[in-house]
């Protein structure tokens, strides 16, 4: 038994392979290093450099590393740039997946654990959103991840396959000291590295109809994520059932503010945040429950928000 991880050299992909490991689960990395990076991959791990829409190459390593299921992470993930590049979104996540779920059907290989997203959901009219909760992606980037599921459940009906997806908002933190987000658009990484170069952080709005004003959203720590990754494909391995798909949430979120004081804490450096106007269209919550993956996935949220700060502080601050 042996688990193909895409993507495998990027930030979560990385951690997902090392929750595989843990497991008791042989692993092989594939990744194009568009955005991994291969010392994200362990040395004892079977790392293959390339990308998902080489199908002879998929397929391949799925016959060489007798391989019998994917943890299908990779992707083009940045949903904001994908309103402007969305042929290259699509390509990435549409016809990498279809080219992936075919060298799989060629290779006889049918079980897939699928890094969806929240974003499938778009700004949805509820408080918590579950997993039944309409969909109505708003980028490219959500409308090709909900693509992917449909792909995946043609597949259960065509050939069978034992596949679940599942959805998440903001992935932070770090597992690994040695393993840090280098997303150029996500909050962490850019709060990090503002205080790095001496700026001061913003905040985009504090007139939400929130707590303390400023948007609530869902944020749950890297390794939390790859562990219900690395169960959902113990049971799928094992036969057993499980939904389609999972929300992998807190079910009460955090703001904005409460991030930049929690950055405050754990970088040690103190600051006031500027107050900037509004982005257009971001909406006051969006936090996801996580009620069917505990139950089924062994999901919780087992680092506070402080921890998800310090983790992620010190593996960047290793490369600083």
């Amino acid at each position: 038994m042996s688990w193909l991880v895409t993507g495998g050299a990027g930030y979560i992909g990385s951690h997902v392979v090392r929750a595989l490991r843990a497991a008791d689960i042989d692993t092989v990395a594939l990744d194009d290093l568009s955005s991994g990076f291969r010392s994200f991959v362990p040395d004892d791990v079977p790392f293959v450099e390339g990308t998902i829409l080489d199908g002879e190459l998929v397929a391949r390593t799925i016959r060489e590393h007798g391989v019998t299921g994917v943890v299908h992470v990779a992707g083009f993930k940045y949903a904001g740039v994908s309103v402007e590049r969305p042929l290259h979104t699509y390509e990435q996540n549409v016809t990498g997946m279809a080219t992936l779920l075919r060298a799989m059907a060629d290779a006889d290989v049918d079980k897939v654990v699928f890094s969806s997203s929240a974003a499938v959901y778009g700004t949805p009219d509820v408080e918590t959103v579950v997993e039944s909760t309409p969909k109505n992606p708003e980028s490219p980037y959500g409308e090709s991840k909900l693509i992917g599921e449909w792909l995946l459940k043609d597949m259960e009906v065509a050939r069978g396959f034992t596949t679940t997806s599942l959805r998440y908002f903001n992935v932070v933190g770090s597992g690994v000291p040695d393993l840090y987000d280098a997303s150029p658009h996500n909050l962490f990484p850019l709060v990090f590295d503002a205080l790095l170069a001496g700026r001061i952080p913003r905040i985009n709005g504090d007139d939400y109809a929130t707590p303390d004003g400023t948007c609530v959203r869902d944020y749950v720590h890297v390794a939390d994520l790859a562990h219900s990754h690395a169960i959902a494909a113990a049971k799928l391995e094992a036969g057993e059932p499980l939904d389609r798909a999972y929300n992998l949430g807190s079910g009460d979120g955090v703001s904005v503010r409460q991030i930049m004081d929690a950055m405050a804490r754990g970088t040690g450096i103190p600051f006031e945040p500027e107050i900037a106007p509004r982005r257009a269209g971001d909406p006051d919550r969006i936090v996801a429950t996580g009620e069917a993956a505990a139950r089924d996935l062994d999901w919780a949220m087992r680092h506070t928000l402080d921890e998800m700060v310090s983790s992620a502080w010190e593996a960047r601050r290793r490369v600083a």
